[in-house]
């Protein structure tokens, strides 16, 4: 039996564990399908171990439902708030993850700063976008007909051009000024979230870059789990820097499973 933790973000949950004396030494792979696991396991969106670093403060070694790995915003902050919660950081971080070396802050209101990264500028896709936050985010604006994001995320996902490395699929709609809805649908969880990290500094960006003419500032993103805000630095069309994703690293419960 091993100690796990569940923390939520914005209402994307989390197993994690400290595995900085590799208190798990099994399968990765078998463990997280079998934890994450809604009826028959623990339940969560994704599983992540917290690994010691030769090269930050720890390692985010994270995993989604299906076993497969990206990089997550919101497992990102709510590690950070796991990290201060044992101990091992007190306000400023870094951690490495799968896409490099991230900066960090645990605010002391409990929220947790994670400092982003953008792969290039963001496409156009037909009438739509496509932008890489760290995971790949396919983002088109609501319609009147208010798409099912299921079916959309589903056929987007799925389609030639994206099926065999999948991609994560947002609607946005206009909130107010500044403001904006999304709707994410999750490649490894193959379903809608409550929230997505990535997913919200990827919308974020997107309508920054269309709607907001100031170079800097914050988008918030109201999400089905609470509300993420974005802080950015725009350097040329397209292009951002000195993003970060603001939002809630909560934890739930403690508990023991096999291993």
């Amino acid at each position: 039996m091993i100690d796990f933790y569940k923390y939520q973000g914005a209402g994307n949950d989390f197993i994690l564990i400290d595995n900085r004396n590799h208190v798990f030494q099994g399968n990765k792979i078998d463990f997280v399908k079998q934890w994450c696991e809604r009826r028959f396991g623990i339940g969560s969106d994704g599983l992540i171990f917290l690994e010691a670093s030769e090269k930050a403060d720890f390692l985010m070694d994270f995993y989604n439902p299906d076993g497969s790995q990206s990089f997550c915003g919101n497992g990102s902050r709510c590690i950070v708030a796991f990290a201060h919660d044992i101990g091992i950081i007190d306000s400023f971080t870094t951690f490495e993850a799968i896409d490099g070396i991230h900066d960090a802050e645990y605010l002391p209101n409990g929220q947790v700063k994670i400092a982003m990264h953008q792969y290039g500028a963001i496409a156009k896709v037909n009438s739509d976008y496509f932008i890489d936050t760290g995971s790949p985010h396919y983002i088109s604006y609501e319609r009147e007909d208010q798409r099912d994001i299921v079916d959309f995320g589903k056929s987007i996902r799925y389609s030639d051009a994206y099926k065999s490395e999948g991609v994560n699929v947002n609607l946005i709609s206009f909130h107010d000024k500044g403001e904006i809805d999304v709707r994410t649908y999750e490649r490894g969880v193959e379903n809608e979230t409550f929230a997505c990290g990535t997913g919200a500094t990827a919308c974020g960006l997107a309508y920054a870059d269309q709607f907001l003419k100031e170079d800097k500032g914050i988008v918030t993103v109201h999400v089905k789990g609470g509300t993420l805000r974005i802080h950015y630095k725009k350097t040329a069309p397209g292009k951002f820097e000195d993003i970060w994703l603001e939002g809630p690293g909560v934890f739930v419960f403690k508990g023991k499973c096999d291993v």
